[in-house]
C-alpha cells in the first residue's frame, strides 16, 4: 500500500489552516503575525531543502557522505545546545560535542548494526533518520540538564560555598544540583514512554503506518527508537555535565563568570 500524495492545491489548503491560530492570537491581542509568518516560511524552506538533500543522499548512499551529514547534524546540535543553555560555545563546544557524539554514535550503531541489521550498516535510509530522531531528543535533554544545573548553581552559590567550606570536594558540593539536573533532563522522556500509545501515537509509528507498514512492525521500530532515545539522553546528559565541570570552575572551585552568556 502506497502513501497518498498531497497535491499542491491540498498543500495550499493545509497552509490555510494556519490562518485560524493566527486569527485567534490576533483577537486576544497577541501581535505575533511576523514571527508566525517567518517561522512557517523558514520551516517550509528548510524542510524542502532537506527533502532534496535526503533524496540525493538516499540515491547515492555513500558511507562518507552519510557520515558527513551526521557530523553536520552533531555540530549544529552542539552549538544549539550551548546557545539555548546560556553557555559560551568557545569554552564548552568540545565537551558537549564529545558527549552527544559518543552517545548518539553508540546508540545508533547498536540499533542499526546489532538490532535492525540492514545489508549495509551505512544505509542512509536507516542510519540518517534514526540518528536524527535520537539526536533531536538528546538535544532537548542536554539543554535542560545544562541550563538547570548552572542556573541552580548560580541561585544557590552561598549554599555551594558552604559545602566547600565544610570540607566537601567540588564534586560533593555540586552533586545535589547535578542529580536534579539529570532528573529534569530525562523526566520528559520517561513521561513520554509511560503514556505512549495511551495519550498519543508517536510520530515514527504514525509515519510508518501511513507509509504502508504493518502496525506490529511500526510498534517494534517505535520501541527500538524510544529505548535508544532514553539511553542516549541519559548517557549524553551525564557525560556532558561531567565534562563541563572541568571547564566551568577555576582552581579555587569558583564558577567562572566568563563561561556564562550574558542575558
Amino acid at each position: 500500500m502506497e502513501t497518498l500524495d498531497i497535491k499542491l492545491p491540498q498543500m495550499a489548503l493545509l497552509y490555510g489552516l494556519s490562518a485560524l491560530p493566527w486569527l485567534l492570537l490576533w483577537l486576544i491581542g497577541l501581535r505575533l503575525s511576523r514571527d508566525i509568518g517567518i517561522s512557517i516560511l523558514r520551516m517550509t524552506l528548510q524542510l524542502a531543502l532537506v527533502g532534496i538533500y535526503l533524496k540525493t543522499l538516499f540515491n547515492l548512499n555513500h558511507p562518507w557522505l552519510n557520515g558527513l551529514w551526521i557530523l553536520v547534524m552533531l555540530i549544529v546540535a552542539d552549538l544549539s545546545i550551548l546557545k539555548r543553555a546560556g553557555l559560551k560555545a568557545r569554552y564548552f563546544a568540545l565537551a558537549t560535542f564529545t558527549a552527544i557524539a559518543s552517545s548518539i554514535l553508540f546508540t545508533t550503531a547498536y540499533l542499526v548494526i546489532l538490532v535492525i541489521q540492514p545489508p549495509h550498516f551505512y544505509d542512509a535510509r536507516y542510519i540518517v533518520p534514526l540518528a536524527g530522531m535520537i539526536l533531536g531528543n538528546c538535544l532537548q535533554g542536554n539543554v535542560i540538564a545544562l541550563e538547570r544545573f548552572y542556573s541552580a548553581l548560580r541561585s544557590n552559590v552561598n549554599e555551594y560555598e558552604t559545602f566547600l567550606m565544610l570540607g566537601a570536594s567540588r564534586w560533593e558540593a555540586v552533586r545535589p544540583y547535578y542529580r536534579e539536573a539529570i532528573k529534569a533532563a530525562i523526566n520528559p522522556t520517561i513521561a513520554s514512554m509511560s503514556t505512549m500509545g495511551l495519550v498519543s501515537l508517536p510520530g515514527m509509528m504514525t509515519g510508518q503506518i501511513l507509509g504502508g507498514s504493518e502496525p506490529w512492525l511500526a510498534v517494534k521500530y517505535q520501541l527500538a527508537i524510544m529505548i535508544c532515545i532514553f539511553t542516549s539522553s541519559v548517557m549524553a546528559s551525564i557525560i556532558n555535565l561531567k565534562l563541563s565541570l572541568t571547564i566551568a570552575f577555576n582552581a579555587f572551585d569558583v564558577l567562572r563568570d566568563e563561561v556564562i552568556q550574558k542575558p
